[in-house]
Order: C-alpha cells, then sequence, then structure tokens
C-alpha cells in the first residue's frame, strides 16, 4: 500500500471503526479517536509536500493494481502539480472541522465524526484517481456522507436542502458516466485517465464529451444558472458541513475541468472558451449583487463562493499559465478561506443561535479576539494583499488582461463587489455599540476555537505572504496542459 493508498483509506478506516464502536455514552473516547485519526491521516500527507518534484509534470506516487480485471477496471493512483495541493488541504479542513466539532455536537457524535472521515477519504480518491470508473466510482460516493450529514444534523429545512443537494449533482453525473463508456469503447477498452487525454477524437465527438463533463462539474464547482442547490444546501448544513462543503467539495468540478475537459476535449474547450468565460462573469457580477442583499450571514458567504469559483472557470478558459495557476491558487486559498468564514459565523452561532446579520452588532466589544480573527478572514475574503485571497484573484485578472481587457475590467469587479459585501457584514455584526443583550452576554473564544482559527489564521497568512510552494507545485503542470491543449488547436 502506498502513501496515496494510505491517505485514502486511513481515515475511512477510523471513521469505519468510529460507526462500529462509538456510542453517545462514550462521546469522550469518540472525540479523542477521531482527532487520532484525523490528525494522523494529514501527517502522511506532509511526504507528499516535501518529496514532490516540481520539475516534472509526470504523475508521482503511482500506484496500479487489477480492480476488475473483466472490465480492464484498475486500482490507479498519482498526482502531479495540478492535484498534489488538494490532498494535504482535504486532510487539514478534516482536522479543523473534528475541532470545530467537539463540544458542538452532542448527539450521535460517532456518527458525525465517522461520517467527516469517511468523507475526507473518498475526497482524496477522488483528487488522485488515474483511472475513469475508479474516479466516477469516488465522486459519486462523496455524496453519501454529505447528504447524511446535511440530513441528520442540519437545520429545519435540512431534508429539502439534502435532497436538493443529493439529486442536483448525481443528475449532472450521469451524463458523464456515459462519456466515459464512451471513451472506454474508444480507447479499445481502457479507463485509464491519461490515455484518454492521447486520443485523437473529432470536433463534434470533443463536443458531446465536452458538455457531458460540463454537466457533472458546472454543478458541482457550482456555475451560474445550476448554483441554486449550494445556499440552500449551506444554510442547512451544520458548520463543519459548509466548512468541507466550501473548502473541498466545490473544488471536485473545478478539477474535473482540469483533468478531463480540458486535455480530453481541447478543441471543444477552445470552441466553447468565451461561453464558459460569460457564465463565469456572470457568476462573479450577478452572484456578487445577490450577496449584497443578504441577511443570513451563512448565505451571505455561500453565495461568495459562487462568485469566487466564478474566479476559478475564468482562469482556466483564459487559455494562458497565468489565468489557471491563478484558478488553482484561488482554489486552494477560498478552501482556508470560506472554511475559516463559515467557522466564524459557526462561533456565533452556537452561542447566540442566530445567523441574521440584524442579531448582532458591536460584538468586538464582548469577543475582542474573535473579532481579530473573524475580521482577518473577512479582509482574506475581499482580496487583502499579503491574505491567500489576494493571490489567485490577482494572477487571474493579469491573465485576463493578456487574453482581453474588457473581460479583466468585468472580472475585477468582483473585488468591488466581495469588499462592499463583506464589509457591509463586518461593520453590522462586529462594530459599533453592543446592540443587545445576546451580544452583551458573549463569552470570547474558549482554548479549542482559539486553536482551530489559529491553523486557519496561518494559513491565509502563509499563503497570502509565501505563495512560491504553491506555484512551484503546480508550474511546470500548468505549462504542460497548456502545450498539450495548444497542439491539439493546431493540429
Amino acid at each position: 500500500m502506498g502513501l496515496l493508498s494510505i491517505a485514502i483509506w486511513l481515515p475511512v478506516a477510523f471513521g469505519t471503526l468510529l460507526l462500529a464502536v462509538g456510542r453517545d455514552d462514550n462521546a469522550g473516547v469518540v472525540r479523542a479517536l477521531a482527532l487520532v485519526g484525523a490528525v494522523a491521516s494529514f501527517l502522511v500527507t506532509i511526504p507528499l509536500i516535501t518529496d514532490f518534484d516540481t520539475t516534472t509534470a509526470a504523475m508521482q506516487f503511482t500506484e496500479r493494481l487489477p480492480w476488475i480485471e473483466r472490465f480492464n477496471v484498475h486500482y490507479a493512483l498519482g498526482v502531479d502539480g495540478l492535484s498534489m495541493w488538494f490532498v494535504p488541504l482535504t486532510a487539514f479542513i478534516t482536522v479543523v472541522v473534528v475541532l470545530a466539532g467537539w463540544e458542538v455536537i452532542t448527539e450521535r457524535v460517532a456518527q458525525y465524526m465517522g461520517a467527516f472521515l469517511i468523507l475526507s477519504g473518498l475526497l482524496v480518491g477522488v483528487f488522485c484517481a488515474l483511472d475513469g470508473m475508479l474516479f466516477y466510482v469516488f465522486f459519486e460516493a462523496t455524496l453519501i456522507p454529505m447528504y447524511i450529514i446535511i440530513g441528520v444534523w442540519g437545520g429545519p429545512r435540512r431534508v429539502y436542502a439534502a435532497f436538493k443537494f443529493f439529486l442536483y449533482t448525481l443528475l449532472g453525473s450521469l451524463l458523464m458516466l456515459i462519456a466515459l463508456v464512451y471513451l472506454y469503447f474508444k480507447s479499445g477498452g481502457s479507463f485509464d485517465i491519461l490515455t484518454w487525454h492521447k486520443l485523437p477524437l473529432p470536433l463534434n465527438a470533443q463536443t458531446l464529451l465536452f458538455f457531458a463533463f460540463f454537466a457533472a462539474f458546472s454543478v458541482k464547482v457550482p456555475m451560474w444558472p445550476v448554483h441554486t442547490w449550494l445556499p440552500d444546501a449551506h444554510v442547512e448544513a451544520p458548520t463543519g458541513g459548509s466548512v468541507v462543503l466550501a473548502a473541498i467539495m466545490l473544488k471536485l468540478g473545478a478539477y474535473g475541468f482540469l483533468r478531463f475537459s480540458l486535455p480530453i476535449a481541447p478543441d471543444a474547450a477552445h470552441e466553447y472558451a468565451n461561453f464558459m468565460i460569460v457564465l463565469s462573469l456572470v457568476a462573479v457580477l450577478y452572484i456578487g449583487l445577490v450577496a449584497l442583499v443578504q441577511q443570513d450571514m451563512k448565505k451571505l458567504v455561500a453565495y461568495s463562493s459562487i462568485a469566487h469559483m466564478g474566479f476559478v472557470t475564468l482562469g482556466f478558459f483564459l487559455f494562458n499559465d497565468l489565468g489557471m495557476s491563478g484558478a488553482i491558487l484561488q482554489m486552494i486559498s477560498h478552501g482556508f478561506v470560506s472554511g475559516a468564514m463559515f467557522l466564524c459565523i459557526g462561533v456565533l452561532y452556537d452561542r447566540v443561535h442566530s445567523r441574521e446579520i440584524s442579531a448582532y452588532g458591536g460584538v468586538t466589544n464582548t469577543m475582542p479576539t474573535f473579532a481579530a480573527f473573524a475580521v482577518l478572514f473577512a479582509m482574506a475574503n475581499c482580496g487583502l494583499p499579503g491574505t491567500a485571497g489576494f493571490v489567485g484573484e490577482w494572477m487571474v485578472i493579469l491573465g485576463a488582461v493578456k487574453h482581453n481587457f474588457w473581460v479583466a475590467a468585468l472580472a475585477s469587479t468582483t473585488l468591488v463587489f466581495g469588499a462592499a459585501y463583506t464589509l457591509w457584514m463586518v461593520k453590522r455584526v462586529y462594530f459599533g455599540d453592543v446592540a443587545n443583550d445576546h451580544v452583551k452576554k458573549l463569552t470570547d473564544l474558549n482554548g479549542r476555537e482559539f486553536l482551530t482559527l489559529s491553523l486557519l489564521a496561518v494559513a491565509v497568512l502563509w499563503m497570502g505572504l509565501y505563495p512560491k510552494p504553491f506555484t512551484d507545485v503546480m508550474n511546470v503542470s500548468v505549462a504542460e496542459l497548456l502545450k498539450h491543449v495548444a497542439l491539439s488547436k493546431l493540429n
């Protein structure tokens, strides 16, 4: 068993163990075991960072074993510069989620922690899979624990939100399955994704494949107009569910464009690049305006996530190194920043049991330490230089300038809208006089909450001040992908 297999199956094993032995009468042991599993799962991903060869675009840490031999399906794993950072990011966010739910979740603790650990392993599997059928299995399997997390520990409309989330994402994936089967037969009976990248497909076939993948991945991002499931899912999900949904699960769709749509259907990607750019700009502009009028903090951050992910898809279809590298950086930074924003909302909700902006005011007077963290993450959400939120967006805007000035001008408005809705929320919630008795009685962060937010604050500042380790990993792979797409267009 290689390193990637351990990163996938270790959290799944811990999660399964918790489901088997955990009961609410031994919740303390369950929490400790969940934390051990999450930390161990993160530690095994560190060699991916330290031992990764940044000079090659080839797959690294590869594993390949026969799985369903009759159909030539393999258990094939590997990471390159496009996928490597998402493995430690997933494991890191899982540690944060376990810590965040430590005292908040008091019923079915083992099932809650177990679901997140199993989900973590499945998400890592998506980023590592090099076999089309294995990718599909992991991609679809991630729906199950998240569906349960929303449906069991969510808010009053949790069943509605869970069904909407499940149906939207499942229906899109059915077309992707048809595309995978087509590629299997077209490649002479192989599910190897890297083999599919080399298939000489005519434009009409590429177009059908491109939109089949688009159906699956656009819902997952989510892109406008198939984004409506996300605000409902975020509002009803428990805090941990919102964190994982925003930080990791939205990245599955964007990663799918990188691994499937662009390299398998490069001519169609060029053909419909303007279509993708327009949809991305609509997400940036329209959804930014929608976020401005939200009264619920979770809904505001949920719509903010859609606008920020619009930057990701925009960067991919600019077809230059700045745009694509910036988009991948935006995926990683959004994982830190959006996860932190939802955690901050969770801290307030645990005390006041309201997400309405109008229920707060002057929080900084009673929770100064917490307010400092919250304002830092809000500034990162605005794209403040020196924070993780700035680097990716700035690179995408520079890439857009190389592509078309007016696209860049429209895209840059997200910095204005982002600052408007985020600072509006910060002003109403954190600053001014103490608004009511609920705020007057608030207590500042405890040690566990301080640790959780500190971990994310370090990540946000590290990536903002020194993004080089992130860009070094992806540069060669991005250049190789762009070369592959450009050569296909020439041919």
